[in-house]
Order: structure tokens, then C-alpha cells, then sequence
């Protein structure tokens, strides 16, 4: 038996092996739960999209710049956002831009690196998984998580490379990580450790 806590939505699992006995398993849980208590404790808390507060764009916290007699189209200004419109619709807005964004970010830069590794690429897209960054399908299509557009650009640069490198090599040998490693142009264990500190944070922007 094992619990674990997700650390990207702060769901509790309990798994079992097959057949296990329900009743069991569910006593045990319940012994465990001062240490369910201390993993929530440590996840990042929920970071709402609010007039006044930021937004992380790219390694950067923009200030959320919002005023209801402005345009209600989101602009990107030096250090900001600058919308208007309902009030209640910030936060949807600026994860509207947000994808859009990302969407255009990743689509340019996967076809720039595809095109140094001399590879075709299928659809590119994005999307808002919860146990991967990013996923290429033997047909060439890549998906990736929207919220890279909110790490660091080395992050999400490394990210693609990583994607675009399974191309040629739909495993994790070590042919993929050098040529991984080559695309990128540096050593993509910086952007991993990156992710594995902050990435779960990045789940948290846009909740309450």
C-alpha cells in the first residue's frame, strides 16, 4: 500500500495492490494521516490572478494592471498587463493571453529547432496536463503544457529541445540526451532542476 500527495493539485492516493482488501487499506490510510497533514503543509499555496498582484511571465512576475474602463484586450507592457473590462473576468483573461501566448512561443521555437535538427514535425499545441511538461507522438505531434510560458525562457527552451530531440530517438538513451543536450545548447539538468523546484508552483497561478 502507498499514499501520495500530488503535489500539483494537493490530491490524496491511496494505491493498493490488486485484490487488496478495501477496509484494511482504509484503516491504515487513516493511521497515516499526520503525515498527509504535513505534505499539504509544504505544497506552494494557491496564487490568484488579482488587479494588483502579479503574474509570472517567462521568469518574470508582471504586475496584473486592471481597470474596468480600459479595453478589455490584454496588453503587455514593460512589467505589466494592462486590461480592463469585468472585474470578475480577470483572471480568464490573462490565462486566455497566457495560452495564446504559449501557443505561439512553443509553435515558433519548436519549428526553429526542428528545423537544426533537420526534422519534420507534426501538429503543435498546448494543453494544461498534469503529470508532463510536454509529449511527442510517434506522428510527429507535439503537445505542451501551457504554463511553461511562465517559467524561466531557458526552462521552456530546453523543454523543446527535449520534444523536438524524440524525433529521432523516442526513448530516453543516451544518444537522446546528447542530442537533447545539443539542440538546447547547454546542459538541460539546470532547466530540470528548475522544474523540479518550482514546477509544481506553476499548477498553483490562477487559483484561489
Amino acid at each position: 500500500m502507498r499514499l501520495s500527495v500530488d503535489p500539483r493539485n494537493g490530491a490524496v492516493t491511496l494505491s493498493l495492490p490488486w485484490r487488496a482488501s478495501l477496509k484494511p487499506a482504509l484503516n491504515w490510510a487513516d493511521a497515516q494521516w499526520p503525515w498527509v497533514e504535513q505534505a499539504l503543509a509544504k505544497l506552494p499555496r494557491p496564487s490568484p490572478i488579482v488587479p494588483g498582484g502579479v503574474f509570472p511571465f517567462e521568469g518574470e512576475d508582471l504586475l496584473v494592471d486592471w481597470s474596468v474602463d480600459r479595453p478589455r484586450t490584454v496588453r503587455h507592457e514593460p512589467g505589466r498587463l494592462v486590461f480592463g473590462g469585468p472585474r470578475d473576468a480577470v483572471t480568464s483573461r490573462v490565462v486566455a493571453w497566457a495560452k495564446r501566448r504559449a501557443r505561439e512561443t512553443l509553435e515558433r521555437e519548436t519549428l526553429e529547432i526542428a528545423a537544426v535538427a533537420g526534422v519534420g514535425i507534426g501538429r503543435i499545441g498546448v494543453g494544461d496536463p498534469r503529470a508532463r511538461w510536454g509529449s511527442c507522438a510517434v506522428n510527429g505531434d507535439i503537445r505542451y503544457s501551457w504554463r511553461l510560458i511562465m517559467a524561466p525562457v531557458f526552462v521552456r527552451r530546453s523543454t523543446v529541445a527535449h520534444e523536438v530531440a524524440h524525433r529521432i530517438h523516442m526513448d530516453h538513451s543516451p544518444a537522446f540526451h546528447a542530442l537533447a543536450a545539443k539542440l538546447y545548447g547547454g546542459d538541460p539538468n539546470e532547466a530540470r532542476a528548475w522544474l523540479r523546484a518550482h514546477g509544481s508552483a506553476l499548477h498553483w497561478v490562477g487559483r484561489e
